[in-house]
């Protein structure tokens, strides 16, 4: 069966399964995405692992890639093999000694250490052809209309109230400092959102 090789394009909350959060996975080569719900922890796996941020203790995630290594074991690639009642199932695809290993893996711990490891992640048709979303000529990117209404949001937050303090006001020295405490506090999800601030004024 042909494998369709997937990136992760966008991560954000999910509309229909509050609270939880949907990574969207785009075709390498295509227009179709497909959306999976995942939980807020996983959410804050894989974010942390996008953002290249460094905690200043390994999550599990992390833990789990420290010993896939140390045994000497290449996570070659991730496949998002079925879809049963709504339900996505993965595989991690690994090498040992020259020998290819399957281990079983909910899609979300898989896709959390395919960005650590750079690894590729693959699907099939199928999949595609039922969960699957095509994104049409002209129609935003999800990431893009996202970064849109983010900046909105700034821009009307700053003409109604100047009392609240939001990332977009520091200087980028207070911003590296505030990135430091929340690191050291391990507060992940406001650490990505100090890390979106600072790329986009490098931008």
């Amino acid at each position: 069966m042909k494998k369709i090789e997937l990136e992760i394009v966008a991560l954000s909350h999910s509309v229909t399964a509050s609270p939880n959060y949907a990574v969207v996975l785009g075709e390498h080569e295509g227009a179709r995405r497909l959306p999976i719900v995942i939980g807020g922890a996983e959410a804050q796996a894989i974010a942390v692992a996008m953002e290249r941020l460094n905690p200043s203790r390994p999550l599990t995630h992390d833990l789990m890639k420290n010993i896939l290594e140390k045994f000497n074991i290449e996570l070659k690639e991730v496949l998002i093999n079925n879809l049963l009642d709504g339900i996505f199932y993965a595989r991690l695809i690994c090498i040992k000694d020259g020998e290819l290993i399957e281990i079983d893996s909910r899609t979300s711990d898989a896709l959390a250490l395919a960005v650590r490891f750079d690894s590729p992640i693959y699907t099939y048709e199928f999949i595609l052809d039922a969960a699957g979303v095509l994104l049409e000529d002209g129609d935003a990117p999800q990431e893009q209309e996202e970064e849109e209404e983010k900046k909105t949001r700034r821009s009307s937050g700053r003409k109604r109230s100047k009392k609240k303090k939001g990332y977009d006001d520091y200087t980028l020295e207070e911003l590296k400092k505030k990135l430091d405490e929340v690191l050291a506090a391990e507060d992940y999800e406001k650490a990505a959102k100090i890390r979106d601030e600072l790329n986009n004024r490098k931008e």
